[in-house]
């Protein structure tokens, strides 16, 4: 008897049916990722307050942590910090001690989740080296913040878990929790201004 072969899609709510061993662009709606990530906490939902941190929450800040910290940055880049944790609609916000755990499959199937978000929106299948970097920096950042703010760390053990070369940008940022309703349609607004900015008049 043959063996059954095992499911390795997802319906999504926009009727899409997402093949997470071989996503392809035309699976991809940005509608399904905002609801996705709007709804997955950060942390493992262990943080202060009413709300959970969403990975929309985050996505919104580290875009807006890059664009402090790169003036003039191209806007393109700047969707893509939004959507650097995008593929987490579908396979959800591992914290890093379980990503290292699950090994290299798990980063496998992130980049090829990432490699189609990014043709369907524009982007390059895989980003270059010195943009990566920009965005890890303001992730990093926010982290860092997270981590002080709602997650429970003590500031010297975050400071060594999450190290800055500049801390100064700390004071000026602030992080929201709000319902998951509310954080889909702030996802959705700044994506809208950001591909439209992207594209550039018709």
């Amino acid at each position: 008897m043959a063996a059954k072969t095992r499911r390795a899609w997802q319906r999504m709510l926009s009727g899409r049916r997402l093949d997470l061993l071989d996503p392809t662009p035309v699976d991809i709606e940005i509608t399904d990722i905002a609801h996705g990530l709007a709804f997955v906490a950060r942390w493992n939902g262990q943080t202060k307050g009413d709300w959970p941190y969403s990975v929309a929450e985050h996505s919104l800040l580290v875009e807006d942590i890059l664009a402090r910290l790169n003036p003039g940055i191209e806007t393109r880049w700047r969707l893509a910090a939004l959507l650097h944790d995008a593929p987490e609609y579908v396979i959800g916000d591992m914290i890093s001690p379980v990503k290292s755990a699950l090994g290299a499959e798990y980063s496998r199937m992130d980049e090829r989740l990432t490699a189609a978000i990014h043709r369907r929106f524009g982007l390059p299948a895989a980003l270059p080296a010195a943009i990566k970097a920009k965005i890890k920096a303001a992730d990093r950042i926010s982290a860092r913040l997270e981590a002080v703010q709602i997650a429970g760390f003590g500031i010297p053990e975050a400071k060594r878990l999450f190290p800055l070369q500049n801390e100064m940008i700390l004071s000026v940022l602030h992080i929201q929790l709000r319902p998951p309703a509310e954080a889909r349609e702030a996802f959705l607004e700044r994506f809208g201004m950001l591909i439209a900015a992207a594209e550039g008049p018709a």
